[in-house]
C-alpha cells in the first residue's frame, strides 16, 4: 500500500477513486508523564514519554486509514493529511485522512 501526501504518484496513473478514508487515535496523558514533562521543560530536554505516545497514536491512525483503504480494494492513499487536536484537558487526538485509489 502506497501512502503519500501528494495528489499523484510519479509514473503511476489513477484508475479509480474509491473515496475518502480516515483513521483516528486518541491518546491520554497520565499524571506521571505530565510531571516529568514539566520538569524537562524547566531544565531542558525532550519529553520522551509524550513523543512516544504521539508517535504511537500517529501509527495507529495511519494503520486504521490503511485498513479502510484495503477494505475498499485500494492500492494507494493519496493526499494524506495528519491532524492533531486536543480533546478535553489531557487527551490528544490524531486523525489521518486521504483519498483511497486504485492504480493502473
Amino acid at each position: 500500500m502506497l501512502i503519500v501526501t501528494t495528489d499523484t504518484i510519479e509514473g503511476r496513473e489513477v484508475a479509480d477513486y474509491l473515496g475518502i478514508v480516515s483513521g483516528d487515535a486518541i491518546v491520554g496523558a497520565n499524571i506521571f508523564r505530565d510531571v516529568f514533562a514539566r520538569v524537562r521543560d524547566v531544565v531542558g530536554g525532550r519529553a520522551g514519554g509524550y513523543e512516544k505516545a504521539l508517535r504511537g497514536a500517529k501509527e495507529h491512525a495511519l494503520e486504521d486509514m490503511v485498513n479502510e483503504a484495503q477494505a475498499r480494494g485500494a492500492d494507494a492513499v493519496l493526499a494524506v493529511d495528519l491532524d492533531y487536536e486536543v480533546v478535553g484537558d489531557s487527551m490528544l487526538m490524531v486523525s489521518a485522512n486521504g483519498t483511497a485509489v486504485k492504480l493502473k
